[in-house]
């Protein structure tokens, strides 16, 4: 899938990404920091991955969501380059995650130490882990 906005673009098509820019993101974060380039490719095989670009094609962003398409997904991952957070971003790669139909049903999950205010205005609730629930079959 693709979604765009105001020159920016994100997909969901896995050969998209540049998995060198998906490395230098990831160790500038908290939580990935120092994660090799090769686990960070094993994971990317086994997820669902959303890739943000620029105007000019060059990938700004990146989320991945870990998932059995039918029950759970957990999202993880979440970074924008420092150059492009304050626009929405963010807000934009989390709102077409949701959207994706291939996690419709599921109960999203994610783990933070920040940012709880940005996952809330999704739905998600803050508990030890914060949990989005499925949306009811019919609804």
């Amino acid at each position: 899938m693709e979604w765009r906005t105001e020159g920016f673009r994100i997909s969901d098509v896995t050969a998209e990404l540049d998995i060198q820019v998906v490395y230098d993101l990831l160790q500038t974060t908290y939580w990935a920091q120092g994660r090799s380039r090769e686990r960070i490719e094993r994971s990317i095989a086994a997820s669902l991955c959303f890739a943000l670009f620029n105007g000019g094609g060059e990938q700004i962003g990146f989320l991945r969501v870990v998932t059995d398409r039918a029950t759970f997904a957990w999202v993880c991952d979440v970074v924008v380059a420092g150059e492009f957070r304050g626009r929405g971003l963010g807000k934009w790669l989390v709102a077409c995650m949701l959207e994706h139909p291939a996690l419709a049903e599921t109960t999203k999950y994610l783990g933070t130490k920040d940012a709880h205010g940005l996952y809330e205005q999704y739905g998600f609730i803050r508990r030890e882990i914060l949990r989005r629930e499925a949306a009811p079959a019919g609804s």
